[in-house]
């Protein structure tokens, strides 16, 4: 009988499954099995992106793989905008799902878009948008630096992986009202200001909604920065 733990690890804007490297190790590959998709446009799948790449996509992406990898009982684990994801696949599979991890993410609201969530990143996508390479669709990634980067060996790691991001991922409106979706444990991990700030912005008994709150401050991208810190509260979580 096959006990290992499925986690299913969904990455952020502008990265890709690569992202995940450095916290791979910290898993007994006896006890889980670790999956780390990249999304239809980045990453190593950046070739496939074009205009109509939205936020539906993304969500199927995660949804195939659990049709394909045979998942149930899965820890789904969603970083920075990948909390739209991760919200927008429970609503289709709650009774697929053991529990929701939210990564310094999105917290979704009913009804609302990403940029709905985070106010002026409409403004900052716009001023980023490669329209001078008729590609307004898409938008110049963020810079290693600005995902909260310091070392220069990681900076030089990251900097070629990074890749533009589809506008319509963040202006689609998300569904969130799947009763049983509601009732999947989650967790929140913050590692820099953002998940604070989407706390702050969603009201002050925010923190006290969630099962599990932890807080890191390592930068955004913490699975790069602190990789072992990280592994180690997400096996405390789901043990």
């Amino acid at each position: 009988m096959n006990t290992k733990r499925n986690i299913v690890f969904v990455h952020g804007s502008c990265h890709g499954g690569w992202c995940w490297k450095k916290i791979l190790p910290f898993f007994n590959p006896n006890e889980f099995n670790i999956y780390t998709p990249t999304l239809t446009g980045l990453g190593d799948r950046s070739h496939l992106v074009n205009e109509f790449t939205d936020l539906y996509i993304h969500i199927e992406d995660i949804l195939q793989i659990f049709e394909y990898e045979d998942l149930s009982d899965v820890i789904l684990v969603g970083h920075s905008y990948a909390g739209m994801i991760i919200s927008g696949v429970a609503e289709v599979i709650p009774d697929k799902i053991q529990l929701m991890i939210y990564l310094d993410a999105y917290i979704p609201q009913d009804g609302k878009t990403a940029f709905d969530l985070v106010p002026g990143l409409i403004d900052l996508y716009r001023g980023r948008s490669l329209k001078d390479q008729n590609k307004p669709w898409l938008v110049k990634s963020y810079t290693p630096d600005e995902f909260g980067i310091t070392n220069p060996e990681d900076i030089a790691w990251m900097e070629p992986k990074l890749v533009p991001m589809p506008w319509h991922t963040h202006d689609e409106p998300l569904k969130i009202q799947n009763e049983k979706a509601k009732k999947i444990p989650r967790a929140f991990i913050t590692s820099a200001e953002f998940g604070e700030g989407m706390f702050e912005r969603q009201g002050v008994d925010e923190k006290n909604k969630w099962d599990y709150y932890y807080d890191i401050k390592r930068g955004h991208d913490v699975m790069i920065t602190a990789p072992k810190e990280l592994s180690e509260v997400i096996q405390n979580i789901i043990r």
